[in-house]
Protein backbone atom coordinates (compact mmCIF):
# COMPACT_ATOMS: atom_id res chain seq x y z
CA UNK A 1 0.00 0.00 0.00
CA UNK A 2 2.55 2.40 -1.10
CA UNK A 3 1.51 5.25 -3.12
CA UNK A 4 3.96 6.13 -6.08
CA UNK A 5 6.64 7.23 -5.17
CA UNK A 6 6.11 10.04 -7.77
CA UNK A 7 6.76 13.37 -8.04
CA UNK A 8 10.80 14.33 -8.63
CA UNK A 9 11.34 10.82 -8.55
CA UNK A 10 8.87 9.75 -11.22
CA UNK A 11 6.91 12.76 -13.21
CA UNK A 12 5.39 10.29 -15.40
CA UNK A 13 3.58 8.44 -12.50
CA UNK A 14 -0.07 8.75 -13.47
CA UNK A 15 -0.96 11.00 -10.21
CA UNK A 16 0.62 14.06 -11.84
CA UNK A 17 -1.44 16.76 -12.71
CA UNK A 18 0.54 20.05 -13.70
CA UNK A 19 4.30 18.74 -12.10
CA UNK A 20 1.98 17.95 -8.64
CA UNK A 21 0.80 14.80 -7.08
CA UNK A 22 -3.68 14.83 -7.53
CA UNK A 23 -3.51 12.48 -4.35
CA UNK A 24 -1.44 14.78 -2.03
CA UNK A 25 1.85 12.85 -1.37
CA UNK A 26 3.82 12.81 0.16
CA UNK A 27 1.88 13.66 3.22
CA UNK A 28 3.08 15.49 6.32
CA UNK A 29 4.21 13.40 9.55
CA UNK A 30 2.25 13.31 12.72
CA UNK A 31 2.13 12.27 15.94
CA UNK A 32 -0.97 11.88 16.28
CA UNK A 33 -4.43 11.15 14.22
CA UNK A 34 -6.20 14.69 13.87
CA UNK A 35 -9.16 16.02 12.39
CA UNK A 36 -8.55 17.57 8.67
CA UNK A 37 -10.23 21.26 7.42
CA UNK A 38 -12.46 18.59 4.71
CA UNK A 39 -13.91 16.70 6.92
CA UNK A 40 -11.42 13.71 6.38
CA UNK A 41 -9.04 12.56 9.28
CA UNK A 42 -5.41 13.68 8.61
CA UNK A 43 -3.33 10.23 10.00
CA UNK A 44 -0.77 9.40 12.26
CA UNK A 45 2.43 8.88 10.57
CA UNK A 46 5.37 8.37 12.75
CA UNK A 47 8.77 9.38 11.59
CA UNK A 48 11.55 6.79 11.71
CA UNK A 49 12.81 8.77 14.91
CA UNK A 50 9.29 8.25 16.69
CA UNK A 51 9.35 4.11 16.06
CA UNK A 52 8.34 4.03 12.48
CA UNK A 53 9.65 2.46 9.68
CA UNK A 54 10.91 2.67 6.37
CA UNK A 55 11.56 0.51 3.09
CA UNK A 56 14.07 1.19 0.41
CA UNK A 57 11.87 1.01 -3.24
CA UNK A 58 13.29 1.29 -6.67
CA UNK A 59 11.77 3.59 -8.60
CA UNK A 60 13.18 4.02 -12.62
CA UNK A 61 16.20 2.32 -11.91
CA UNK A 62 17.00 4.48 -8.66
CA UNK A 63 16.67 3.32 -5.12
CA UNK A 64 14.36 5.05 -2.87
CA UNK A 65 13.86 5.43 0.91
CA UNK A 66 10.31 5.20 1.94
CA UNK A 67 8.58 6.13 4.75
CA UNK A 68 5.05 6.60 6.57
CA UNK A 69 4.64 9.68 4.31
CA UNK A 70 3.93 7.69 0.98
CA UNK A 71 1.66 4.85 2.55
CA UNK A 72 -1.84 5.04 1.53
CA UNK A 73 -4.71 4.59 4.00
CA UNK A 74 -5.58 0.78 4.35
CA UNK A 75 -6.95 -1.94 6.62
CA UNK A 76 -4.65 -5.17 7.12
CA UNK A 77 -7.70 -7.58 7.88
CA UNK A 78 -9.26 -6.24 4.21
CA UNK A 79 -6.49 -6.22 2.31
CA UNK A 80 -5.35 -10.00 3.75
CA UNK A 81 -8.71 -11.33 3.30
CA UNK A 82 -9.50 -10.22 -0.08
CA UNK A 83 -5.59 -10.39 -1.44
CA UNK A 84 -5.45 -7.16 -3.01
CA UNK A 85 -5.02 -3.69 -2.39
CA UNK A 86 -7.81 -1.79 -0.81
CA UNK A 87 -7.42 1.51 0.00
CA UNK A 88 -9.98 2.44 3.70
CA UNK A 89 -10.89 6.00 4.59
CA UNK A 90 -12.13 6.61 8.23
CA UNK A 91 -15.44 9.13 8.40
CA UNK A 92 -14.52 11.53 10.68
CA UNK A 93 -17.18 13.85 10.35
CA UNK A 94 -20.83 14.85 9.33
CA UNK A 95 -19.77 16.21 6.09
CA UNK A 96 -18.13 13.14 5.02
CA UNK A 97 -21.52 11.81 5.48
CA UNK A 98 -23.36 13.61 3.59
CA UNK A 99 -21.51 13.62 0.56
CA UNK A 100 -21.90 9.39 0.85
CA UNK A 101 -25.37 10.54 1.16
CA UNK A 102 -25.68 12.94 -1.35
CA UNK A 103 -22.98 11.46 -4.47
CA UNK A 104 -22.63 7.51 -3.96
CA UNK A 105 -26.59 7.08 -3.38
CA UNK A 106 -28.12 9.02 -5.93
CA UNK A 107 -29.83 5.98 -7.97
CA UNK A 108 -29.39 4.87 -11.55
CA UNK A 109 -28.58 7.04 -14.16
CA UNK A 110 -30.95 9.00 -16.52
CA UNK A 111 -30.02 10.20 -20.22
CA UNK A 112 -31.91 12.47 -22.50
CA UNK A 113 -31.59 12.46 -26.05
CA UNK A 114 -33.52 14.14 -29.10
CA UNK A 115 -34.67 13.42 -31.94
CA UNK A 116 -33.10 15.46 -34.45
CA UNK A 117 -35.73 15.14 -37.53
CA UNK A 118 -39.16 15.95 -36.12
CA UNK A 119 -40.65 19.69 -35.42
CA UNK A 120 -43.18 17.85 -32.54
CA UNK A 121 -41.90 19.69 -29.23
CA UNK A 122 -44.04 16.84 -27.49
CA UNK A 123 -42.59 14.08 -29.26
CA UNK A 124 -38.78 15.64 -29.91
CA UNK A 125 -37.34 15.30 -26.49
CA UNK A 126 -37.61 11.35 -24.79
CA UNK A 127 -36.48 10.61 -21.41
CA UNK A 128 -35.35 7.31 -20.66
CA UNK A 129 -33.54 4.85 -17.63
CA UNK A 130 -30.92 2.65 -18.40
CA UNK A 131 -31.49 -0.25 -16.73
CA UNK A 132 -27.91 -3.33 -16.42
CA UNK A 133 -28.24 -6.43 -16.33
CA UNK A 134 -27.52 -6.96 -12.21
CA UNK A 135 -30.40 -4.55 -11.67
CA UNK A 136 -33.04 -6.17 -13.98
CA UNK A 137 -32.29 -9.58 -12.17
CA UNK A 138 -32.29 -8.29 -8.75
CA UNK A 139 -35.69 -6.59 -9.97
CA UNK A 140 -37.03 -9.81 -11.22
CA UNK A 141 -36.27 -11.48 -8.23
CA UNK A 142 -37.61 -9.50 -5.82
CA UNK A 143 -34.85 -8.53 -3.61
CA UNK A 144 -34.67 -5.13 -1.55
CA UNK A 145 -33.74 -2.15 -3.10
CA UNK A 146 -32.85 -0.52 -0.31
CA UNK A 147 -32.83 -0.90 3.55
CA UNK A 148 -33.61 1.74 6.07
CA UNK A 149 -32.36 0.88 9.85
CA UNK A 150 -33.71 2.61 12.61
CA UNK A 151 -37.06 3.23 12.13
CA UNK A 152 -37.63 7.21 11.83
CA UNK A 153 -40.92 8.21 12.88
CA UNK A 154 -42.54 11.57 11.51
CA UNK A 155 -44.25 13.33 14.05
CA UNK A 156 -46.41 16.31 13.13
CA UNK A 157 -46.25 19.99 14.08
CA UNK A 158 -49.53 22.05 13.51
CA UNK A 159 -51.22 24.73 15.32
CA UNK A 160 -54.52 24.08 17.60
CA UNK A 161 -57.51 22.93 15.40
CA UNK A 162 -55.05 23.42 12.58
CA UNK A 163 -54.29 19.89 11.85
CA UNK A 164 -54.94 18.75 7.96
CA UNK A 165 -58.55 16.57 7.85
CA UNK A 166 -59.94 14.53 4.87
CA UNK A 167 -63.70 14.38 4.70
CA UNK A 168 -66.13 14.06 1.87
CA UNK A 169 -69.77 15.34 1.92
CA UNK A 170 -71.51 12.58 4.02
CA UNK A 171 -68.67 13.09 7.05
CA UNK A 172 -67.97 16.89 6.60
CA UNK A 173 -69.76 17.40 10.13
CA UNK A 174 -68.58 15.06 11.69
CA UNK A 175 -64.76 15.43 11.01
CA UNK A 176 -65.41 19.22 11.53
CA UNK A 177 -66.32 18.39 15.16
CA UNK A 178 -64.07 15.30 15.88
CA UNK A 179 -61.69 15.21 13.99
CA UNK A 180 -59.10 12.79 14.26
CA UNK A 181 -56.19 12.57 16.52
CA UNK A 182 -52.38 13.27 15.30
CA UNK A 183 -49.07 12.44 16.71
CA UNK A 184 -49.00 16.01 18.87
CA UNK A 185 -52.46 15.67 19.82
CA UNK A 186 -51.98 11.90 20.82
CA UNK A 187 -48.72 12.92 22.15
CA UNK A 188 -50.70 15.66 24.96
CA UNK A 189 -53.17 12.76 25.55
CA UNK A 190 -50.68 10.12 26.74
CA UNK A 191 -48.61 12.93 28.89
CA UNK A 192 -52.13 13.98 31.07
CA UNK A 193 -52.35 9.94 32.04
CA UNK A 194 -48.77 8.77 31.97
CA UNK A 195 -46.19 9.85 34.46
CA UNK A 196 -43.12 8.15 32.59
CA UNK A 197 -44.39 10.17 29.07
CA UNK A 198 -44.28 13.77 31.27
CA UNK A 199 -40.88 13.16 31.51
CA UNK A 200 -40.03 12.79 27.62
CA UNK A 201 -39.91 15.30 25.01
CA UNK A 202 -42.02 15.22 21.44
CA UNK A 203 -39.02 13.63 19.83
CA UNK A 204 -38.49 11.03 22.67
CA UNK A 205 -41.72 9.33 22.39
CA UNK A 206 -41.61 6.36 19.54
CA UNK A 207 -38.27 5.09 21.19
CA UNK A 208 -40.64 4.17 24.28
CA UNK A 209 -43.91 4.30 22.88
CA UNK A 210 -45.39 2.68 18.89
CA UNK A 211 -47.66 4.82 16.89
CA UNK A 212 -50.67 2.85 16.25
CA UNK A 213 -52.04 4.30 13.11
CA UNK A 214 -55.53 2.67 12.36
CA UNK A 215 -56.62 3.66 16.24
CA UNK A 216 -54.84 7.11 16.30
CA UNK A 217 -52.51 6.74 19.43
CA UNK A 218 -49.36 6.04 21.41
CA UNK A 219 -49.43 2.86 22.74
CA UNK A 220 -46.12 1.60 25.05
CA UNK A 221 -43.55 -0.80 23.39
CA UNK A 222 -43.91 -4.00 24.77
CA UNK A 223 -40.38 -5.57 23.38
CA UNK A 224 -36.98 -4.06 23.45
CA UNK A 225 -34.73 -3.03 26.95
CA UNK A 226 -36.02 -2.44 29.81
CA UNK A 227 -35.81 1.36 31.67
CA UNK A 228 -34.11 1.20 34.76
CA UNK A 229 -36.92 2.66 37.58
CA UNK A 230 -39.62 2.13 35.26
CA UNK A 231 -41.70 -1.30 35.33
CA UNK A 232 -43.17 -1.94 31.82
CA UNK A 233 -41.32 0.32 29.88
CA UNK A 234 -39.19 -0.99 27.39
CA UNK A 235 -36.70 1.40 24.62
CA UNK A 236 -35.85 0.64 21.54
CA UNK A 237 -33.46 2.40 18.63
CA UNK A 238 -36.63 3.92 16.69
CA UNK A 239 -36.03 7.30 16.52
CA UNK A 240 -38.78 10.56 16.01
CA UNK A 241 -38.27 13.18 13.60
CA UNK A 242 -40.68 16.27 13.96
CA UNK A 243 -41.27 18.06 10.41
CA UNK A 244 -39.57 21.26 9.80
CA UNK A 245 -41.56 24.70 9.34
CA UNK A 246 -40.35 27.63 8.09
CA UNK A 247 -39.26 30.02 9.77
CA UNK A 248 -41.83 32.14 7.79
CA UNK A 249 -44.65 30.91 9.37
CA UNK A 250 -43.68 31.96 12.76
CA UNK A 251 -46.19 30.71 15.44
CA UNK A 252 -45.74 27.71 14.30
CA UNK A 253 -42.05 27.86 14.21
CA UNK A 254 -42.43 28.88 17.63
CA UNK A 255 -44.30 26.21 18.35
CA UNK A 256 -42.03 23.38 17.52
CA UNK A 257 -38.94 25.14 19.43
CA UNK A 258 -41.49 24.91 22.75
CA UNK A 259 -41.82 21.42 21.47
CA UNK A 260 -38.39 20.29 21.25
CA UNK A 261 -37.77 22.18 24.81
CA UNK A 262 -40.61 21.56 26.97
CA UNK A 263 -41.06 17.91 28.56
CA UNK A 264 -44.53 16.78 29.05
CA UNK A 265 -47.04 19.01 27.78
CA UNK A 266 -50.51 18.15 28.25
CA UNK A 267 -52.09 20.59 26.12
CA UNK A 268 -51.64 23.25 23.49
CA UNK A 269 -52.64 25.84 26.54
CA UNK A 270 -50.31 24.21 28.86
CA UNK A 271 -47.07 25.10 25.96
CA UNK A 272 -48.25 28.90 26.11
CA UNK A 273 -48.04 28.57 30.38
CA UNK A 274 -44.56 29.65 31.70
CA UNK A 275 -44.17 30.33 35.73
CA UNK A 276 -48.07 30.32 35.66
CA UNK A 277 -48.60 33.18 32.90
CA UNK A 278 -50.64 32.65 30.09
CA UNK A 279 -48.81 33.90 27.41
CA UNK A 280 -50.85 35.46 24.25
CA UNK A 281 -48.36 33.84 21.50
CA UNK A 282 -45.80 30.98 21.41
CA UNK A 283 -43.19 33.25 20.29
CA UNK A 284 -44.14 34.91 23.96
CA UNK A 285 -43.70 32.09 25.71
CA UNK A 286 -40.21 31.49 24.22
CA UNK A 287 -39.07 34.43 24.89
CA UNK A 288 -40.14 34.31 28.39
CA UNK A 289 -37.73 30.53 28.96
CA UNK A 290 -35.21 32.65 26.91
CA UNK A 291 -34.97 30.35 24.01
CA UNK A 292 -34.83 32.87 21.64
CA UNK A 293 -32.23 34.66 23.53
CA UNK A 294 -28.94 35.88 21.31
CA UNK A 295 -30.51 34.78 18.38
CA UNK A 296 -30.90 31.06 19.78
CA UNK A 297 -33.05 29.91 17.50
CA UNK A 298 -31.98 30.89 14.07
CA UNK A 299 -28.74 29.56 15.27
CA UNK A 300 -30.43 26.12 15.80
CA UNK A 301 -32.02 26.27 12.10
CA UNK A 302 -28.90 26.60 10.46
CA UNK A 303 -27.29 24.10 12.61
CA UNK A 304 -30.07 21.84 11.98
CA UNK A 305 -29.61 22.51 8.22
CA UNK A 306 -25.84 22.01 8.21
CA UNK A 307 -26.08 18.50 8.80
CA UNK A 308 -28.45 17.44 6.26
CA UNK A 309 -28.68 20.32 3.55
CA UNK A 310 -26.23 21.69 0.65
CA UNK A 311 -24.20 24.42 0.83
CA UNK A 312 -26.97 26.30 -1.55
CA UNK A 313 -29.82 25.18 0.12
CA UNK A 314 -28.05 26.98 3.71
CA UNK A 315 -27.76 29.88 1.98
CA UNK A 316 -31.32 30.09 0.65
CA UNK A 317 -31.58 29.94 3.93
CA UNK A 318 -29.53 32.27 5.35
CA UNK A 319 -30.86 34.99 3.17
CA UNK A 320 -34.30 34.34 3.75
CA UNK A 321 -33.26 34.63 7.94
CA UNK A 322 -31.97 38.08 7.62
CA UNK A 323 -33.77 39.79 4.68
CA UNK A 324 -37.52 38.98 6.48
CA UNK A 325 -36.80 37.45 9.90
CA UNK A 326 -34.45 40.35 11.38
CA UNK A 327 -31.91 38.40 13.42
CA UNK A 328 -30.58 40.70 16.08
CA UNK A 329 -27.05 40.11 15.07
CA UNK A 330 -26.88 38.86 11.24
CA UNK A 331 -22.93 39.32 11.56
CA UNK A 332 -22.37 36.46 14.02
CA UNK A 333 -24.50 34.12 12.41
CA UNK A 334 -22.51 34.79 9.06
CA UNK A 335 -19.34 34.25 10.95
CA UNK A 336 -20.30 31.06 12.24
CA UNK A 337 -21.84 29.36 9.36
CA UNK A 338 -19.42 30.99 6.43
CA UNK A 339 -17.53 27.67 5.77
CA UNK A 340 -20.96 25.60 5.24
CA UNK A 341 -22.23 28.54 3.14
CA UNK A 342 -19.60 28.66 0.96
CA UNK A 343 -18.29 24.85 0.68
CA UNK A 344 -19.34 24.53 -2.77
CA UNK A 345 -17.73 27.77 -3.51
CA UNK A 346 -14.28 26.67 -2.23
CA UNK A 347 -14.77 23.03 -4.38
CA UNK A 348 -15.21 25.02 -7.18
CA UNK A 349 -12.23 27.71 -6.63
CA UNK A 350 -10.01 24.29 -6.12
CA UNK A 351 -11.32 22.67 -9.13
CA UNK A 352 -10.66 25.41 -10.88
CA UNK A 353 -7.35 26.49 -9.66
CA UNK A 354 -5.93 22.86 -9.56
CA UNK A 355 -5.44 23.10 -6.10
CA UNK A 356 -6.89 20.48 -3.60
CA UNK A 357 -5.46 22.03 -0.68
CA UNK A 358 -6.87 25.08 -1.07
CA UNK A 359 -8.55 26.50 2.09
CA UNK A 360 -11.39 29.34 2.72
CA UNK A 361 -10.01 32.58 1.55
CA UNK A 362 -11.65 36.56 1.93
CA UNK A 363 -12.63 36.13 -1.89
CA UNK A 364 -14.51 33.03 -1.42
CA UNK A 365 -16.45 34.50 1.30
CA UNK A 366 -16.61 37.68 -0.88
CA UNK A 367 -18.35 35.62 -3.74
CA UNK A 368 -20.72 33.39 -1.50
CA UNK A 369 -21.63 37.12 -0.04
CA UNK A 370 -22.75 37.96 -3.59
CA UNK A 371 -24.92 35.26 -3.87
CA UNK A 372 -26.34 35.87 -0.69
CA UNK A 373 -27.10 39.49 -1.56
CA UNK A 374 -28.38 38.76 -5.04
CA UNK A 375 -31.40 36.06 -2.89
CA UNK A 376 -31.94 39.20 -0.84
CA UNK A 377 -32.61 41.68 -3.33
CA UNK A 378 -35.13 38.75 -4.98
CA UNK A 379 -36.70 38.14 -1.55
CA UNK A 380 -37.06 41.80 0.08
CA UNK A 381 -35.30 43.94 -2.83
CA UNK A 382 -32.93 44.86 -0.02
CA UNK A 383 -29.21 44.70 -0.11
CA UNK A 384 -26.76 43.39 2.76
CA UNK A 385 -25.90 46.93 3.91
CA UNK A 386 -29.68 47.46 4.55
CA UNK A 387 -29.86 43.76 6.46
CA UNK A 388 -26.89 44.77 9.27
CA UNK A 389 -24.21 42.50 7.40
CA UNK A 390 -21.00 43.82 5.80
CA UNK A 391 -21.37 44.67 2.38
CA UNK A 392 -19.78 42.47 -0.52
CA UNK A 393 -16.49 44.28 -2.57
CA UNK A 394 -18.02 44.22 -5.85
CA UNK A 395 -18.77 47.49 -8.14
CA UNK A 396 -20.84 50.15 -6.94
CA UNK A 397 -23.93 49.56 -9.42
CA UNK A 398 -23.69 45.82 -9.76
CA UNK A 399 -26.25 45.58 -7.06
CA UNK A 400 -28.67 47.38 -9.03
CA UNK A 401 -27.75 46.47 -12.43
CA UNK A 402 -27.15 42.49 -11.78
CA UNK A 403 -30.45 41.51 -12.87
CA UNK A 404 -29.74 43.85 -16.23
CA UNK A 405 -26.48 41.37 -16.38
CA UNK A 406 -28.36 38.21 -16.52
CA UNK A 407 -30.67 39.68 -19.24
CA UNK A 408 -27.56 40.16 -21.05
CA UNK A 409 -25.62 37.15 -20.78
CA UNK A 410 -27.13 35.26 -23.34
CA UNK A 411 -25.29 33.52 -26.15
CA UNK A 412 -25.91 36.36 -28.98
CA UNK A 413 -24.09 34.31 -31.88
CA UNK A 414 -26.07 31.06 -30.98
CA UNK A 415 -28.88 32.58 -30.55
CA UNK A 416 -28.86 34.26 -34.07
CA UNK A 417 -28.36 31.10 -35.50
CA UNK A 418 -30.93 29.69 -33.91
CA UNK A 419 -32.99 32.03 -35.29
CA UNK A 420 -31.64 31.60 -39.01
CA UNK A 421 -32.09 27.45 -38.90
CA UNK A 422 -36.31 27.60 -37.20
CA UNK A 423 -37.59 30.63 -38.67
CA UNK A 424 -37.92 28.52 -42.15
CA UNK A 425 -39.23 25.72 -40.09
CA UNK A 426 -42.42 28.00 -38.95
CA UNK A 427 -45.42 27.40 -40.77
CA UNK A 428 -48.07 29.54 -41.97
CA UNK A 429 -50.12 30.45 -38.87
CA UNK A 430 -46.95 30.47 -36.87
CA UNK A 431 -45.09 32.61 -39.16
CA UNK A 432 -48.18 34.69 -39.33
CA UNK A 433 -47.80 35.36 -35.67
CA UNK A 434 -43.89 36.06 -35.70
CA UNK A 435 -44.32 38.75 -38.35
CA UNK A 436 -46.89 40.18 -36.29
CA UNK A 437 -45.03 40.54 -32.95
CA UNK A 438 -41.83 41.28 -34.34
CA UNK A 439 -43.50 44.19 -36.22
CA UNK A 440 -44.58 45.70 -32.97
CA UNK A 441 -41.75 45.29 -31.71
CA UNK A 442 -39.13 47.29 -34.28
CA UNK A 443 -41.99 50.06 -34.48
CA UNK A 444 -42.49 50.51 -30.91
CA UNK A 445 -46.51 50.43 -31.04
CA UNK A 446 -46.46 47.40 -28.35
CA UNK A 447 -49.77 45.99 -27.85
CA UNK A 448 -51.07 42.99 -25.79
CA UNK A 449 -51.91 39.79 -28.09
CA UNK A 450 -53.09 36.24 -26.84
CA UNK A 451 -51.62 33.95 -27.85
CA UNK A 452 -54.31 30.29 -28.43
CA UNK A 453 -53.87 26.77 -29.96
CA UNK A 454 -54.03 23.52 -29.00
CA UNK A 455 -51.44 21.40 -27.13
CA UNK A 456 -48.45 19.93 -28.85
CA UNK A 457 -48.73 22.59 -31.84
CA UNK A 458 -45.75 24.68 -31.34
CA UNK A 459 -46.78 27.44 -29.25
CA UNK A 460 -43.39 27.50 -27.11
CA UNK A 461 -41.39 26.57 -29.98
CA UNK A 462 -43.05 29.80 -31.75
CA UNK A 463 -42.52 31.65 -28.01
CA UNK A 464 -38.96 30.28 -27.98
CA UNK A 465 -37.98 32.07 -31.64
CA UNK A 466 -39.65 35.11 -30.65
CA UNK A 467 -37.02 35.21 -27.37
CA UNK A 468 -34.11 34.25 -29.06
CA UNK A 469 -35.24 36.77 -32.18
CA UNK A 470 -35.13 39.67 -29.32
CA UNK A 471 -31.91 38.58 -27.00
CA UNK A 472 -30.20 37.93 -30.76
CA UNK A 473 -29.77 41.71 -31.03
CA UNK A 474 -29.02 42.36 -27.17
CA UNK A 475 -31.85 43.75 -26.71
CA UNK A 476 -34.38 42.32 -23.09
CA UNK A 477 -37.10 39.87 -23.16
CA UNK A 478 -38.99 38.23 -20.11
CA UNK A 479 -40.30 35.29 -20.08
CA UNK A 480 -42.56 34.76 -17.07
CA UNK A 481 -45.22 31.94 -16.06
CA UNK A 482 -47.81 31.96 -13.96
CA UNK A 483 -45.84 28.26 -11.85
CA UNK A 484 -42.29 27.26 -11.43
CA UNK A 485 -42.86 24.56 -13.79
CA UNK A 486 -44.01 26.00 -16.66
CA UNK A 487 -41.31 28.69 -16.41
CA UNK A 488 -38.86 25.81 -16.90
CA UNK A 489 -40.18 25.26 -20.40
CA UNK A 490 -38.12 29.04 -21.71
CA UNK A 491 -35.21 29.91 -21.72
CA UNK A 492 -34.34 32.47 -19.08
CA UNK A 493 -37.81 31.62 -17.64
CA UNK A 494 -38.95 32.96 -14.34
CA UNK A 495 -42.23 32.97 -12.07
CA UNK A 496 -44.44 36.41 -12.77
CA UNK A 497 -44.83 36.29 -8.78
CA UNK A 498 -40.65 36.69 -8.17
CA UNK A 499 -39.86 38.76 -11.34
CA UNK A 500 -42.66 41.61 -10.86
CA UNK A 501 -43.37 41.45 -7.30
CA UNK A 502 -46.97 40.80 -7.76
CA UNK A 503 -49.09 40.72 -4.46
CA UNK A 504 -50.15 37.67 -2.27
CA UNK A 505 -52.42 39.19 -0.12
CA UNK A 506 -55.20 40.81 -2.51
CA UNK A 507 -57.97 39.60 -0.09
CA UNK A 508 -56.52 41.91 2.69
CA UNK A 509 -54.98 45.30 0.38
CA UNK A 510 -58.10 46.86 -1.30
CA UNK A 511 -55.44 48.24 -3.55
CA UNK A 512 -52.67 46.10 -4.56
CA UNK A 513 -49.59 46.86 -6.24
CA UNK A 514 -46.39 45.27 -7.73
CA UNK A 515 -43.51 45.99 -5.21
CA UNK A 516 -41.21 47.32 -7.40
CA UNK A 517 -39.77 50.37 -6.68
CA UNK A 518 -39.26 53.12 -9.01
CA UNK A 519 -34.89 52.88 -8.80
CA UNK A 520 -35.18 49.29 -8.53
CA UNK A 521 -33.13 46.49 -10.34
CA UNK A 522 -36.65 45.00 -11.83
CA UNK A 523 -37.89 48.87 -12.64
CA UNK A 524 -34.40 49.01 -14.90
CA UNK A 525 -35.19 45.98 -16.56
CA UNK A 526 -38.76 46.83 -17.10
CA UNK A 527 -37.63 50.42 -18.90
CA UNK A 528 -35.88 48.97 -21.42
CA UNK A 529 -37.37 45.66 -22.36
CA UNK A 530 -38.87 45.28 -25.52
CA UNK A 531 -41.12 41.67 -25.01
CA UNK A 532 -42.72 40.31 -21.95
CA UNK A 533 -44.12 36.58 -22.52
Amino acid sequence: MIHGPCGHFNYNSPCMVDGRCSKRYPRDLLAETITGNDGYPLYRRRSVADSGRSVVVKVRGQNVDVDNRWIVPYSPILSKAFETHINVEYCNSVKSIKYICKYVNKGSDMAVFGVTNANDEISQYQMGRYVSSNEAIWRIFSFAIHERHPTVVHLAVHLENGQRVYFNESNAADRAAHPPSTTLTSFFTVCQTDDFARTLLYADMPRYYTWNASSKSFQRRKQGTPVEGHTNVFASDALGRIYTVHPNNDECYYLRLLLVNVRGPTSFKQLKTVNGQLCATYREACQLLNLLANDSHWDDTLKDSVISSSPHQIRTLFAFIISTCFPSNPKDLWVKYRDDISEDVLHRVRRQTLNPTLQMTEEIYNDTLIMIEDMCLLMANKVLSCLGMTPPNRHMHDALNHELQREHQYDIEALAETVRTNVPQLNQQQRIAYDTLIEAVNSGSGGIYFLDAPGGTGKTFLISLLLARIRSRNDVALALASSGIAATLLEGGRTAHSALKLPLNMQITETPICNIAKNSAMAKILQVCKLIV
